[in-house]
Formats: structure tokens, sequence, C-alpha cells
């Protein structure tokens, strides 16, 4: 189980995304820099203890419209071979020390674990917690066990978010804008092979709800 230590970052998450978040095709917001919140989210275990994983709502609040993007982040104590384009950026963690965070969609351990949340095979764990399951994360699968074992994702980012493609020909979309839908609890596209969808608290009070990812045939 991962340890989540209360303690200072320099810089935080919502400063590394502010400048991050623009550069990326599916960023809905203008010229000026975004004014993030964070709005929820939870976090996957690595089985090695080694990677933090994390899926965090940070929501812009700079227009009335407040966008909610889902950043898929991982946090590491060395740089990942092969990913420097993935670099989020560094930051110094108050336990840990100097941490090298990546777009967690181009992060072999984080495509990993969630495929086998979608599967059943992980537990959704508590964003800020430690050693506590989320059981507001709902997942499904239909199918054959994809066999995700030494996969290395491929992803392509295009203004609906980002696609990996996963084993047995299967494409994962990561929904990086999050549309709340009426549904109690959000129910996948008829045509899906598998989700995973959460809530978020709103502005006023309620709680949100979206689809966080769809795996579908390709």
């Amino acid at each position: 189980m991962a340890v989540i230590h209360q303690t200072t970052l320099k810089p935080t998450k919502l400063e590394l995304l502010t400048d991050w978040l623009p550069t990326r095709p599916w960023y809905r917001g203008g010229p000026d820099a975004p004014v993030l919140a964070k709005s929820g989210g939870f976090r996957l275990d690595d089985p090695e203890g080694e990677v933090g994983i994390e899926f965090m709502v940070a929501t812009d609040t700079a227009s009335p419209e407040r966008t909610a993007y889902l950043a898929a982040l991982t946090y590491r104590g060395a740089p990942l071979e092969g990913a420097e384009d993935a670099l989020v950026g560094t930051m110094e963690h108050g336990v840990l020390g100097k941490r090298w965070v990546y777009d967690g969609c181009h992060d072999p351990v984080l495509v990993t674990e969630l495929l086998a949340l979608i599967e059943g095979r992980a537990q959704a764990m508590a964003q800020s917690i430690s050693d506590t399951p989320d059981h507001d994360v709902l997942r499904s699968c239909t199918g054959a066990p994809l066999g995700a074992a030494g996969f290395t994702p491929e992803p392509a980012d295009d203004e609906d978010g980002t696609r990996v493609p996963v084993p047995r020909g299967a494409v994962l979309h990561v929904h990086r804008v999050l549309t709340p839908v009426a549904e109690n609890p959000p129910r996948p596209p008829q045509d899906a092979l598998g989700h995973v969808a959460t809530g978020w608290p709103g502005p006023d009070g309620t709680r949100l709800q979206a689809v966080f990812m769809t795996l579908r045939t390709a």
C-alpha cells in the first residue's frame, strides 16, 4: 500500500499543471494561464512500491464554465528512460526528495495498473489517505483478460483526450476533459469493453460524476 505523506511540495502539483495543461491539444482554455483547483480524484498502488500513481481532477476556475481536467500522473524517484517528452516537471518532496512527474499515460506502470483496475484485479485507493480503498470508483470489463504484463504504451493526444493502444486490439481512451452526466452511476457507451467512472465535488456542494476512461475495440 502506498503511504501518503502530508508534507511540502515545491513547486506544487497544481503549479506544474498550470504550465503543462495549456500545451495539450485537449486544453479548452484561452491564452491566459488556467486558475486551477484540485477537485478530487483517486490513486492506484504500484505493486513494486516505487511509483506513485494519481488521477487528479483539476478544475480551471478562470471562467464561469469551470472546465474539469483529468491529469493522469506518475511520481518517480529517478527519470523514466525514453519518456522525456512526457515529463510534466520536477518537484522537491519534503520527505522523498526530488521527484520526476510524468504524464502517466506514457508510463507503463500506470497503464498496467489502470488496466488491472478495469479488469477488477486492482483496487482504486483514496487520493489523500494511506491504505484506504475508494469505493466510489466504479469499473466494468467484458471479454478476455488483456495480458498487459511488460506492455509499453504509445499514447496519442488529440482534441478529445488521450488514446492508448493496449493488447488484444483494444484502445484505452482517457477522457481528459470531464463531462458530468446525470446518470448515477455513470454508464459506459454500449459498445465499450470496459470503463472507469467516479465523481468529484461540484462548486455548489453537489457531486458531479463522469466516465473517466473507456476501453474500446480499435
